[in-house]
């Protein structure tokens, strides 16, 4: 999902300015919602543990361009349902600077359009899990059928938001269109995996029950119906 650098320049980037400031600062507001609860040292923990996973996503894991972007497994949806909303969202916003400073430079220019690609799919996400996920079931004993929507918007919303950066910093040419296509296409292998990776990584939770008044994870990870 790392925009090709070239694909939007010059005062076109300025949009990208404005997506990723609202993005950040929705995630500020969950922050402090969560603050104001109490949980600042949970926060940062979290924060901190989602950001170095994120980072280790980005950096790590296989990644390899194609078309007008780069195919990652961010597992977006796995930071969600370990940490929640806020520390997931700061937490792939920290990776993904972390990975530009250290080992990308040349990502720099377009962070704002990637922040934007992976946190406005996450907030829909989360919009989503209010309302699909029983509210009776800790998240460590979700299934396959509640786990996949999540991710499939979550990795729908990225395709989207590529395709809209491609168009609009490129325009429509049957070029631009063969190397969106292309990058959706390569996508969807990402689409199938990870709901499964997302289960896995659950089921593998279930062994930190002893955990979860740690604050390292979010409470709807062993217990229903709780907020955190």
């Amino acid at each position: 999902m790392h925009i090709e650098p070239g694909i939007v320049t010059g005062t076109k980037l300025v949009l990208s300015y404005g997506t990723a400031s609202a993005m950040l600062g929705l995630a500020a507001h969950a922050a402090w919602k969560m603050a104001r609860r109490g949980a600042v040292a949970s926060l940062a923990v979290r924060t901190l543990l989602a950001s170095a996973l994120a980072f280790s996503f980005f950096e790590v894991l296989p990644h390899f361009p194609v078309g007008v972007s780069e195919v990652h497994f961010i597992f977006g949806t796995t930071l969600y349902l370990l940490f929640g909303l806020a520390p997931a969202a700061l937490g792939l916003a920290a990776g993904l600077l972390m990975q530009g400073l250290f080992f990308a430079p040349a990502d720099l220019p377009q962070y704002a359009m990637n922040v934007t690609t992976l946190l406005a799919p996450l907030f829909a996400m989360h919009w989503l899990a209010q309302r699909i996920l029983p509210r009776n079931v800790a998240y460590v004993d979700l299934q396959y059928r509640h786990v996949l929507p999540l991710s499939a918007l979550f990795q729908a919303g990225i395709i989207s938001w590529v395709t809209f950066w491609a168009l609009y910093g490129q325009g429509v040419s049957a070029t631009t269109m063969q190397d969106i296509l292309r990058f959706d296409a390569a996508y969807l292998m990402v689409i199938v995996i990870e709901p499964v990776v997302d289960l896995a990584i659950l089921a593998a939770a279930k062994w930190l029950h002893g955990m979860k008044d740690s604050g390292l994870f979010t409470h709807r990870l062993f217990l229903p119906a709780q907020r955190g």
